[in-house]
């Protein structure tokens, strides 16, 4: 590595730990365990992974933990992007770095869990009630999320925006379910 290099690397880095000791002085000072955020933020991933263990089809628990680690992968890589880009930012965090664990990891992949096990079961259309759902997030949950300081949104985003990134995620989530769903069948069959 290049000296020049080096040294471009050493102060992103340098940069990213004085973010870092920002972002715990700022949990500490307005989301930590003395906040009523903190436990909000406690029930939004706690509660909907016991409703998940309630309610899971088990017959289908692969199919959907699958699909599920789909939603949550996707989901936090787009809010890693949003975060670095500063397109959004979730001010009431759970942990200093990691701002937007319980809703990525917890709450929206057990709702689009739910929903997929509900469509399979019930043999309804997968899109129709993802779309609804993702609406009902993007217009409904996340409005919510704004005027109750858990989700801030910056530059030219919005609720239409939003809608359009989770439209996004579900659709690619369900694209690579359905590969990893045709690719079993095909070793399947050729036993």
């Amino acid at each position: 590595m290049s000296a020049e290099k080096a040294e471009f690397f050493n102060r992103l880095v340098n940069l990213g730990e004085k973010l870092s000791d920002e972002e715990l002085h700022y949990w500490k000072a307005y989301s930590d365990y003395d906040t009523w955020q903190f436990w909000v933020n406690i029930l939004m991933l706690v509660v909907p992974l016991i409703i998940l263990l309630c309610f899971i089809d088990r017959e289908k628990i692969f199919l959907l933990g699958f699909y599920g680690m789909n939603i949550d992968a996707w989901f936090t890589y787009l809010n890693l992007i949003g975060v670095r880009c500063g397109l959004w930012d979730f001010p009431n965090r759970l942990a200093p770095i990691f701002p937007f664990f319980s809703f990525s990891a917890s709450l929206i992949p057990v709702i689009y869990i739910l929903v997929y096990q509900w469509t399979l079961n019930h043999n309804k259309n997968y899109y129709i009630y993802t779309f609804i759902i993702s609406a009902i997030i993007s217009f409904i949950m996340m409005p919510i999320f704004v005027v109750t300081d858990f989700f801030k949104m910056f530059k030219w985003v919005n609720y239409a925006w939003l809608f359009v990134f989770i439209v996004i995620v579900f659709l690619w989530s369900k694209i690579i379910t359905n590969v990893f769903i045709f690719m079993h069948k095909k070793s399947e069959s050729m036993r």
